[in-house]
């Protein structure tokens, strides 16, 4: 079986707008399913291809604080 999860993914979200895409993102981080990981980082791409490179380096720096307070939480 040949199952190409991104173009999936990319499917389910084709038609949604911004407010749905926003719930998408907001449901997934709130219900912490393990399911969900693959979605966000579909999305995450999308968001990344878009970018340009201030907004890359912006969401680098985001992620290393990110990660550091999830480290100093543990």
């Amino acid at each position: 079986m040949d199952l190409n999860l991104r173009k999936a993914i990319l499917t389910n979200i084709a038609t949604n707008d911004q407010e749905q895409l926003e719930a998408t993102i907001v449901d997934a981080i709130q219900n912490g399913e393990e399911k969900m990981l693959p979605g966000l980082g579909v999305l995450f791409e999308l968001i990344w291809k878009q970018s340009d490179e201030q907004d890359k380096q912006d969401m680098i720096n985001a992620l290393e604080q990110g990660v550091k307070q999830a480290s100093a939480a543990e």
